[in-house]
């Protein structure tokens, strides 16, 4: 069974995408409300799949990101964003996020993200 960390300052978001990740049949590891919380996470847990939100309080998604790919390279990040945050996005995948999805999205779409950053696994 995969495990995702899903990240994200908003409790409705870390409810409703932990939700979507156990219906696919994952193992929802932990939550994280801020960046700082995500490394220890990951640092402990080292999930197979990690859901990142951009902006958030302590530490941003983005640092997280970052602090996260620099101790674990083949990290599997993807990164959640606002509307109109574009330019940081090329800068999450420069750092090493493997895809990205915007807010508000549909859990069909979230899937086919998850889907193309792991390949083969079934969902």
């Amino acid at each position: 069974m995969p495990t995702v960390l899903v990240v994200d300052d908003a409790l409705f978001m870390r409810a409703s995408v932990g939700n979507m990740f156990r219906e696919w049949g994952f193992e929802v590891i932990g939550e994280a409300s801020d960046g700082r919380e995500a490394v220890e996470l990951y640092k402990e847990f080292q999930p197979d799949l990690v859901t990142m939100d951009l902006t958030m309080p302590v530490m941003s998604g983005f640092d997280a990101l970052k602090e996260i790919i620099q101790q674990f390279p083949n990290a599997n990040v993807i990164m959640i964003t606002a509307l109109g945050q574009q330019r940081v996005i090329v800068d999450a995948l420069e750092a090493g996020a493997k895809d990205f999805i915007a807010k508000p999205f549909e859990a069909l779409q979230l899937k086919a993200v998850v889907q193309n950053v792991l390949g083969s696994y079934e969902m």
